[in-house]
């Protein structure tokens, strides 16, 4: 048996996607071991979940750096010194230095609130009803240096229904993301999906598009 992958999540906010994380990791469904969870916020709901569920945890203020490479260089080496071999950004609010980001290359993912790429940066279901958009979703990429730029994994899609405002189409599509996100993670602690010179891998085998959310598996 495969041992389980180490991960370390980093959020901001109040953590619904580490909680559905740490839910799939309870049901069996998820073959992981946190190694740590981390934010730039101190009263960050991510913080009590982890705490919680016996996670440790770590609040790194981006305050008393010099500059924006100073804090990640840090924050990374300390989750690198957790032992984690993969890092989950789930709703982490900072653009993160390409300095940091070198040692992580196919070894750090992130959800985003849009079907890629389009709406990279924030206020993406604003921005969706605006342009009038018939449908709506959230993607799982690769990070790189580049602002929700990564290679794409997969995306989760709803339609936009009439009378939708920002609230309600994040609403109907946080459930979406909550069963995105661990699905992707899940292909990878499996060893199944990968980020090589051909691009994003799935069984060895490059992959044409991203996968599209079916149920709560991943399908081509």
């Amino acid at each position: 048996m495969t041992a389980p992958l180490r991960i370390a999540v980093l959020a901001s906010g109040r953590g619904s996607n580490l909680a559905a994380l740490i839910a799939a990791r309870d049901a069996g469904s998820l073959p992981v071991e946190f190694t740590l969870v981390a934010s730039d916020k101190a009263d960050a709901g991510a913080l009590r979940l982890a705490e919680a569920a016996g996670i440790p945890t770590l609040a790194l203020s981006p305050k008393g750096y010099p500059d924006r490479r100073a804090y990640d260089l840090d924050l990374f080496g300390r989750i690198a010194a957790s032992g984690a071999g993969l890092l989950v950004l789930a709703g982490f609010m900072r653009i993160i230095d390409g300095a940091a980001l070198s040692a992580w290359a196919g070894r750090i993912v992130n959800i985003h609130p849009s079907l890629l790429p389009k709406y990279r940066g924030l206020h993406t279901h604003r921005r969706a009803l605006d342009a009038g958009d018939v449908e709506h979703g959230a993607s799982v990429h690769f990070v790189t240096a580049e602002l929700d730029g990564g290679p794409l994994i997969a995306q989760a899609r709803l339609a936009v229904e009439t009378g939708d405002d920002e609230d309600a189409l994040a609403a109907r599509l946080l459930p979406l993301e909550h069963r995105l996100l661990p699905a992707v993670v899940r292909l990878i602690a499996e060893r199944r999906l990968a980020l090589g010179v051909d691009g994003v891998t799935l069984d060895g085998r490059p992959l044409a598009r991203p996968l599209r959310l079916d149920g709560d598996r991943l399908a081509p």
